[in-house]
C-alpha cells in the first residue's frame, strides 16, 4: 500500500459553460463529478501517462466504485474554476483520489470529494495494477524491474 498524505496536487483550470448550469443559474451537481474525471485524467498526464495508454498497453481500466462529493458553495456560469486533484492511496488492485474545486477569482472552496477505483481488465475481471503504471502514479515515471502481479500491495 502507498498511502500518500503529502502527494502534490495537480491543478486544471476550466471555465463553467452555460450548459453546465441548471434553471437556478448554478452548476448542476453531476457536473462536479465530470470535473473530478477531468482532474484525474490531467493528474495522470502530469505523471507521464494517460488512461488510453494504460487501457491499450496493459488491458487495465479504473472504474469508479465509490464517489463522495461535498458541495460548499455554488459555481456559476462563466466562473473560472480550478480542479485540484491528488492521489491519496495506491494499492495493488485499487487507487483513490481526492479533489477540490476552487473558484479562480478568489480561491473559494466550492466543493471537495474523493473517488475510489478498482483495477479491472477489459472483461471486467479484477487484476493487479500494472507495475509500470504504479510507478508512474508514485511519481517516478520509471517502470519497475520485475512484476508484482502476485503482491497484495503496491508500495
Amino acid at each position: 500500500m502507498l498511502n500518500i498524505e503529502n502527494h502534490n496536487w495537480s491543478e486544471t483550470r476550466l471555465r463553467v459553460r452555460y450548459a453546465e448550469t441548471d434553471q437556478a443559474g448554478v452548476v448542476y451537481h453531476s457536473n462536479y463529478l465530470i470535473w473530478f474525471e477531468v482532474g484525474r485524467v490531467e493528474l495522470c498526464r502530469d505523471h507521464g501517462f494517460n488512461y488510453r495508454e494504460m487501457e491499450a498497453e496493459a488491458d487495465a481500466l479504473l472504474p469508479v466504485t465509490r464517489v463522495k462529493a461535498t458541495y460548499l458553495m455554488p459555481a456559476k456560469y462563466d466562473d473560472e474554476i480550478i480542479v485540484r486533484t491528488r492521489l491519496t492511496d495506491l494499492r495493488s488492485r485499487s487507487v483513490r483520489f481526492a479533489y477540490e474545486i476552487l473558484r479562480g477569482a478568489d480561491n473559494a472552496l466550492l466543493a471537495e470529494g474523493e473517488t475510489h477505483h478498482i483495477v479491472v481488465n477489459s472483461q471486467g475481471r479484477a487484476r493487479s495494477f500494472p507495475p509500470k503504471y504504479a510507478e508512474f502514479m508514485r511519481g517516478t515515471g520509471k517502470a519497475k524491474e520485475g512484476n508484482d502481479e502476485t503482491s497484495n500491495e503496491v508500495g
